[in-house]
């Protein structure tokens, strides 16, 4: 079923022909992705770029089985353009955020996206549609760390470490809502200063702070959790700081030390997770700092920036962006 018979045939999109470097992305006109009886079609706002669409660019993911051109992007929002025969719970024309993991028609930096609906929800009245599109895997990502592993309560504290990217902004603010005391570390000034905006408890500084002496200094029996967002001789030096039985978290792809104990997961899209991350945005004032705004033929420089590294905050593109980058704050 399709909205007003509306759906167009082919449409826009930023696609790679090879595995390589951000250059591979190019504009092309390719056919509307079409929907099987479980999937949605969804009119594209707005996709977020992270670093798992660098990897699955340079074919770091690759299985073999890929067919180019290959549309990345893994998250996004937009409008439910075309629901398959066997949909229930979703509506034509409903705003939702999504997150495409293992859909095999292609991702969201195109004007359409089709996918599993079990990796489709309404997004939450308290975020716009470039909000939410920036949202689906750190939200659901840092979730799972939060709530799922750690399983933070109200007093105990928790060192977020590496918390200045997509993940990490998200992680700080949820656990601090759950009532967690929250020290956060990240690579520069302008990045602790970014943590204190995010009002975590403590901020640290891993260029000019000794983590270790201030985490011991902020829990001084010990922290309860920590979750690891970045690896690294840091990351070492903070595992001194935990107390016996604490837990540790990390993000699969994150290096941690051999024999720590530490808890490997990721977040996973599904109809009961992101009824979850709704519901945790709608019960507090979750910010979601947008580092840059790109329209969708700017995915390439989108990709350079992301590649440039210390982004604070998200990066985004825009797909209806009458500019190739109209707006560009880091």
């Amino acid at each position: 079923m399709r909205v007003d018979g509306a759906v167009p045939a082919t449409m826009q999109a930023m696609v790679i022909d090879a595995f390589g470097g951000p250059e591979r992305l190019v504009v092309r006109e390719v056919p509307v992705p079409s929907v099987g009886a479980n999937e949605v079609l969804v009119r594209v706002d707005t996709a977020g770029v992270g670093i798992w669409d660098a990897k699955a660019r340079r074919g770091e993911w690759a299985t073999g089985q890929e067919h180019f051109p290959l549309v990345l992007g893994a998250e996004g929002s937009g409008t439910i353009a075309e629901l398959g025969d066997a949909v229930q719970g979703l509506r034509l024309g409903e705003a939702v955020y999504c997150y495409a993991d293992g859909d095999t028609k292609g991702g969201f930096y195109a004007e359409y996206a089709a996918l599993a609906a079990a990796h489709v929800a309404p997004f939450p009245a308290s975020l716009d549609f470039r909000e939410a599109g920036a949202v689906p895997v750190s939200g659901l990502t840092a979730l799972a760390g939060i709530d799922d592993v750690l399983a933070l309560r109200p007093g105990q504290s928790v060192l977020v470490h590496g918390a200045s990217g997509s993940v990490g902004m998200l992680a700080v603010q949820f656990a601090k809502h759950r009532g967690a005391r929250v020290i956060a570390t990240a690579k520069g000034r302008d990045a602790r200063e970014f943590l204190r905006g995010l009002h975590v408890d403590e901020a640290l500084d891993t260029e000019h702070d000794d983590v270790l002496a201030a985490a011991r200094r902020f829990a001084p029996d010990g922290l309860d959790a920590l979750l690891a967002l970045a690896g690294g001789p840091d990351l070492e030096r903070a595992i001194g700081a935990l107390r016996d039985g604490a837990t540790i978290a990390h993000p699969n792809g994150v290096e941690v030390p051999p024999n720590s104990g530490a808890i490997a997961f990721d977040g996973v899209p599904n109809p009961a997770a992101f009824a979850r991350l709704s519901a945790a945005f709608d019960a507090a004032t979750i910010e979601i700092p947008i580092a840059a705004t790109y329209g969708l033929i700017a995915a390439d420089e989108a990709h350079r920036r992301l590649e440039r590294g210390h982004v604070l905050g998200k990066i985004i593109l825009v797909v209806d962006a009458t500019e190739d980058v109209f707006e560009k704050v880091a």
